[in-house]
């Protein structure tokens, strides 16, 4: 049915790319002070000018993107997953939905601490990878396909361009977003935990559907499970040249999409057409980039002064998720009215600079405990869970 690649041995590359990940949403949730947006007032016109580069190169570079990255090697790891069990003889796919109801735990826990948590919901949309699970290749990227069309916003499309001057109201999210203060800022820190749990966690349910993050999250899965089946992952020279014609085509998608997104789009008079077309443009201007960053990243791990840069990420891939949680234990802590409030203070600059030290500080905490442990401390509890379970 499929050309199934051996993977007994780990790929360095994917965990790299996964730790590279971590590291740039690290990156863009210290910028937004984990969602707490405030400019630090009578900061000189150098750092504010300083501050607006940094924070539009970051935003640039990885919004959107990095999200992306994860779901595409969260698919990847689920085929690893099944393709593993299969060799055993044994069938992974109930075994795998107890692991989605642990991650949906993790997620809740880490929804705490930050209420942008995206472990929910990769959780909740990884039920539905499993019926493609003994799907052909072909159905797979032809659904894929579909779901990165964004069926919903182009019905939503439809429905404008049949009223274009129709009235629209602001997004229902931002009902939700204009609460967080009151928890967020001056909150103490049960008061905070409550809010991320109801209001934001409303909140960011509300603006990934806005948005059309369900559909490419899917597709993104089906995508790096389709990508695992074909072995496109694994280093080789004939992936070599796959990924550089992946790097040349979404370069040329990139500009033909940013340029419309820039200079044809803030044409469109009427509001609710703009917003669908909006919507569905710049979700594809995303994925573009987004193979951009992987075709590059892999192309460069398979030189060996990329390999011996980029292996650095490795360790704090092996334990993204134990990486993802703590990094919003400590960025709650560090902006956060319960913790440090250091919102009130720290412009984009000086929040990357953060971001830099603590990713400096993952690093070496990664490298040491994989030194001594095959998992990451809380990948060896959702390891001990999944087959506790399956022991039963």
């Amino acid at each position: 049915m499929t050309n199934q690649s051996d993977f007994s041995t780990r790929i360095h590359a994917v965990d790299a790319l996964r730790g590279f990940a971590i590291v740039s949403i690290m990156l863009l949730h210290n910028l937004e002070h984990f969602d707490v947006y405030f400019l630090p007032p009578n900061l000189p016109d150098w750092m504010v000018q300083l501050d607006k580069k940094i924070w539009d190169t970051s935003f640039f570079l990885f919004a959107g993107k990095s999200y992306a990255i994860f779901a595409l090697l969260f698919g990847l790891t689920f085929f690893i997953q099944t393709n593993n069990q299969e060799k055993k003889g044994k069938d992974f796919r109930l075994i795998f939905a107890w692991r989605l109801v642990l991650l949906l735990a993790f997620g809740f826990i880490n929804s705490a601490f930050y209420q942008g948590d995206i472990l929910t919901i990769y959780a909740a949309l990884g039920f539905f990878i499993i019926p493609f699970s003994k799907m052909n290749n072909k159905a797979i990227f032809i659904i894929s396909l579909l779901l990165l069309a964004q069926p919903i916003e182009l019905a939503n499309l439809y429905s404008a361009i049949q009223n274009p001057n129709l009235e629209i109201a602001n997004p229902k999210s931002w009902t939700y977003f204009g609460k967080m203060d009151s928890y967020i800022k001056a909150g103490s820190f049960i008061d905070t935990v409550y809010g991320n749990l109801t209001n934001g966690k409303l909140a960011v349910l509300q603006w990934s559907h806005e948005n059309g993050r369900y559909a490419h999250i899917l597709a993104l899965f089906l995508l790096g499970m389709l990508g695992g089946r074909v072995g496109i992952f694994s280093p080789s020279k004939k992936n070599r040249k796959i990924w550089l014609k992946c790097l040349l085509l979404s370069f040329l998608a990139f500009v033909i999409l940013y340029y419309v997104q820039k200079n044809i789009l803030p044409e469109i008079d009427s509001k609710i057409i703009n917003r669908s077309i909006t919507i569905i443009e710049k979700s594809w201007t995303n994925i573009a980039f987004m193979l951009v960053l992987v075709s590059s990243f892999l192309l460069l791990f398979q030189s060996k002064i990329g390999a011996k840069i980029l292996h650095y990420l490795s360790p704090i891939g092996k334990m993204s998720l134990s990486n993802y949680i703590i990094q919003s234990i400590l960025g709650s802590s560090i902006y956060y009215g319960f913790g440090l409030g250091l919102y009130k203070y720290t412009g984009a600059t000086y929040s990357m600079l953060l971001s830099i030290v603590l990713a400096i500080i993952m690093g070496i905490f990664s490298t040491w405990w994989m030194h001594k442990n095959k998992r990451g401390p809380l990948e060896t509890l959702w390891h001990k869970a999944t087959w506790a379970f399956s022991r039963k």
